[in-house]
């Protein structure tokens, strides 16, 4: 995947909150079926994107392999990761399956599961450290 620019670890900003959550996802096909190819890859990917857009997420890194899918993103803090999956997920396999015919063979274009991960521009073990150190402020 690709490193993070500056820009990827810019503060989003609301009238309300100061963010930075980024979510790594892994997508798998049912089955673990290698359909991500060709034609139905380069779709995915215009599916993705137009997601991206209509929710205001940063794409920081998409991978689609033939068998699973890696997307980073920037998210608002009003998005769950649990929504995030189901709005691909739900998105991708609709338009995918109608404009795709072979892949109704499979009972289900996903399996029923995703991997998520937040990230930030902070390891786990410096915050860990910071809030140790506010102890007795």
């Amino acid at each position: 995947m690709a490193k993070l620019s500056k820009e990827d670890h810019e503060y989003r900003r609301t009238e309300n909150s100061v963010s930075s959550i980024n979510y790594h996802f892994v997508f798998v096909p049912k089955r673990r079926k290698p359909v991500l190819t060709g034609d139905v890859a380069r779709r995915l990917q215009e599916i993705i994107f137009e997601l991206v857009t209509e929710h205001g997420w940063k794409l920081i890194a998409l991978e689609i392999q033939t068998d699973h899918v890696h997307l980073f993103l920037n998210t608002p803090t009003h998005e769950s990761p649990a929504d995030i999956a189901r709005w691909v997920k739900g998105r991708a396999s609709h338009h995918l399956r109608k404009e795709f015919p072979e892949l109704k063979k499979l009972p289900a274009l996903w399996t029923p599961t995703y991997f998520v991960a937040s990230t930030g521009q902070v390891s786990t073990e410096v915050v860990k450290k910071y809030i140790e150190n506010q102890r007795g402020k």
